[in-house]
């Protein structure tokens, strides 16, 4: 494995970033279909879907952000050849949520570069000055979060969205498995403050994204 200099390592988080933000993103995996057909959407359930799935698609751009700067931050070159394969798995849902917005004609969050830049400092700070434990710790919750988060979309989401639903599902079964994955790891729980400070700050993020 080649021994990439802290030069290379910027460069790569800068081209990261901008694939994220500026360019299409591109999915590995075939998008989830649903195995039925469903009823026309009315303009109202399209306009509920949009929004849902703007917010997951918010929810992917600050996962990139996340995953890259820890991959920055940390010196074990095993943890960082992880968390580049989590942000590649991440990058599937980045492209779903995507499409589906643009299917539902409705649009990406115009604060996707706030919200990157914010997830990256995060991150940042939880690998270099917490830690391998402590990245990984706050990987776990970040993920176990998401996990609930997405089931709540599921409880929202318009009934005959089977699109949405299908790529929703799928979504959650990726985030539980990168939160276990980080657990045995050896991600250390997170104490309750700072978890309740992540959720806080995820209902800001939510509740903002869902309308702009």
């Amino acid at each position: 494995m080649r021994v990439l200099s802290p030069l290379d390592k910027l460069l790569s988080a800068a081209d990261s970033a901008m694939r994220t933000l500026a360019a299409p993103a591109a999915s590995a995996r075939r998008q989830p279909q649903p195995t039925q057909q469903a009823a026309p959407l009315s303009a109202a359930d399209k306009a509920l879907s949009g929004a849902l799935m703007r917010v997951n698609h918010v929810g992917e751009v600050c996962a990139q952000a996340l995953y890259n700067a820890q991959a920055l931050a940390t010196r074990d070159p095993g943890l960082q050849a992880q968390l580049d394969e989590a942000s590649r798995e991440e990058t599937d849902h980045l492209a779903w949520t995507q499409a589906r917005i643009q299917d539902l004609g409705s649009h990406r969050s115009y604060l996707n570069p706030l919200w990157y830049a914010g997830a990256f400092a995060i991150g940042w700070v939880a690998g270099r000055i917490g830690g391998d434990k402590v990245s990984l710790g706050f990987v776990v919750e970040t993920e176990r979060q998401v996990e609930a988060h997405l089931k709540s979309h599921l409880d929202r989401l318009p009934a005959n969205d089977l699109a949405s639903r299908a790529v929703v599902a799928q979504m959650m079964v990726d985030e539980r498995h990168h939160a276990d994955m980080a657990q045995q790891a050896g991600g250390m729980a997170l104490p309750l403050p700072a978890r309740l400070l992540m959720k806080a700050a995820a209902k800001v993020m939510t509740t903002t994204a869902h309308r702009i």
